[in-house]
């Protein structure tokens, strides 16, 4: 329960935030709490039906809901610490039996403290076993369990404190009184994942309120140490705690008891009473006013019981060996997670490795993020390759967008038989942006070579008009020399036209105008010229003749050899 109505008094300094908040971060987590949140998540709405409920036992709904909660803060690089209960205090006794159902009586030894002694857990109940399933979990997964000597959130404040741990997950609001600072509420898991904070520094800074107005809150409000004061409601208390301040409150209630609360509310009537009353009346007052000062002086004792309880917890210390060995960093199991998926959910190990092994390899990529971080701090810009960690990332796949964020399906080495799965975008860019280099020339290059040639154009330009000239030249200057006799025909064949063919007999020499229709630049474009002799022997025509056929011969040969 923790304090009553302290989550409404603290409304105003609850953040939302979002998941990957937590990334990197050392998280101790309130077991119990927990398991109480999934266990009532997971309860069936309706109790009409006896065989929803034993569905639920058997199907450890509460246990798989705790195994995605984790996977879901390894992935970030939680390192996680479970903190369970141990004993429960003596002076919880009476908020115990209410729990219970056994009335709220104290027996008259119980009402020394001192007498008392912690009392044990029961480990043969359901929820004990339900703890039991959850810390063999979480060892599977490489996360160790710290067993509170006492209260779970009282040592998970006191890891906060010392600065051993960034934050604590508890629904217990009395956390912030044994000394939390950064106190996580809640979790949700899916699409825009989030987790509630609340925060010290904002509940002093909004509402004045430290750790010892939070434990005066308790007192006149109640909790799991005390009932509370009857006739002081929520508004009147933090009013009263208020006006006397956070560094003097604990002292004036400890010497006090709540007195002080009872004068402000009938100090003037009390003062009408006794300027009216005769002088016997006077002396049975001032007899009440001594029992009252007596019941003050023991409600004191108790006041400062629970005072103490709050801030001298029982604990490990933070140098004790117990705390050494949460710290310290343990290895997934594999094999075991599978026999305790298959035990538990009825999971084939295959299921088990697409639930857990992508994320591992997710956590394994943000601390090699972080290793190259704390290098680039230090002014060291070291190559990937000669990185002495090798980077757990083999290629980038290709890029995805998942529920609208960028990312990238990557190949992995090292990972056991997990070949691929996609991660943000971000994240390789800080732990490998040389992989995203060699991604992009890659499928540059492919593009390149997926690319289709262009077909050449026809007319070549100004190569093209040089070949048709000096060809002109040649063919005119063989005209004009054998303008009697002729010895040559010219067969002119359209490019891509096998049947066309035009002839120009030089034996009948045409007019001149024919010879310029025929070999006019323009009308000559895009057409293979052959020329072939009509003389039977060589040594009919003239030497100069000869010369001239044999150029053009040797022209055409190196233009079809072109």
């Amino acid at each position: 329960m923790g304090v009553k109505n302290l989550w409404d008094i603290l409304e105003s300094c609850k953040k939302t935030l979002p998941l990957h908040h937590l990334q990197n971060k050392r998280v101790c987590i309130d077991l119990s709490c927990w398991m109480v949140q999934l266990q009532n998540a997971s309860k069936p709405h309706s109790h009409s039906h006896s065989h929803s409920h034993s569905s639920f036992k058997d199907n450890k709904l509460y246990l798989s809901g705790f195994f995605h909660r984790l996977r879901a803060l390894l992935a970030l690089n939680c390192t996680l610490i479970l903190v369970a209960d141990g004993s429960i205090p003596a002076i919880k006794f009476s908020s115990y039996r209410r729990r219970l159902g056994l009335g709220s009586e104290v027996a008259q030894d119980e009402r020394n403290l001192k007498t008392v002694l912690p009392l044990r857990r029961n480990k043969g109940s359901e929820f004990s076993c339900m703890i039991k399933e959850a810390k063999a979990l979480g060892a599977a997964l490489g996360i160790p369990c710290l067993d509170g000597i006492e209260e779970a959130e009282a040592q998970c404040a006191l890891l906060n404190s010392e600065y051993l741990c960034d934050g604590c997950f508890t629904s217990d609001s009395d956390i912030f009184l044994f000394g939390g600072r950064t106190v996580y509420r809640d979790i949700h898991l899916g699409d825009g994942g989030y987790v509630i904070c609340y925060e010290m520094v904002d509940i002093e800074s909004k509402l004045g309120f430290g750790r010892n107005s939070l434990i005066a809150l308790a007192l006149i409000l109640g909790s799991d140490y005390s009932q509370g004061v009857h006739g002081l409601g929520r508004e009147a208390a933090c009013q009263t705690v208020k006006s006397i301040g956070d560094a003097t409150v604990l002292q004036q209630i400890a010497s006090e008891g709540f007195a002080f609360a009872r004068k402000s509310k009938g100090s003037k009537k009390q003062e009408v009473l006794a300027r009216d009353a005769n002088k016997e009346n006077i002396l049975v007052q001032k007899r009440n006013n001594n029992a009252a000062n007596v019941h003050d002086q023991q409600e004191g004792d108790m006041f400062l019981e629970v005072i103490n309880a709050y801030l001298k917890p029982e604990c490990h210390s933070p140098d004790s060996e117990s705390v050494h060995r949460v710290l310290a960093h343990y290895p997934f199991q594999r094999t075991k997670l599978q026999e305790i998926c298959a035990q538990y959910f009825g999971w084939t190990a295959e299921k088990t490795d697409e639930y857990i092994l992508p994320k591992i390899a997710e956590r394994d990529l943000r601390r090699f993020a972080n290793l190259r971080s704390s290098s680039s701090k230090l002014g060291l810009q070291v190559p990937l390759l000669e990185i002495p960690v090798t980077c757990p990332v083999s290629a980038i796949v290709k890029p995805r967008k998942i529920q609208g964020r960028e990312c990238f399906e990557v190949s992995w080495k090292n990972v056991d038989s997990l070949k691929s799965s996609i991660v943000p975008a971000d994240l390789i860019e800080s732990a490998c942006p040389e992989m995203i280099a060699v991604f992009e020339e890659k499928k540059a290059q492919e593009r390149k070579c997926n690319r289709k040639p262009k077909a050449k154009k026809s007319d070549n330009g100004a190569a093209t008009r040089e070949v048709e000239r000096r060809l002109q030249n040649l063919l005119l200057d063989i005209e004009l020399e054998s303008n009697a006799t002729p010895s040559t025909a010219i067969f002119c064949k359209p490019v891509g036209c096998s049947n066309e063919l035009e002839v120009i007999d030089l034996l009948s020499p045409s007019p001149s105008i024919r010879s310029r229709e025929v070999f006019d630049l323009e009308k000559t474009i895009g057409k293979r010229i052959e020329v072939v002799d009509l003389c039977e022997s060589e040594t009919e025509a003239s030497p100069e003749h000869a010369r001239k056929m044999r150029e053009v011969r040797m022209f055409i040969a190196s233009m079809k050899g072109d």
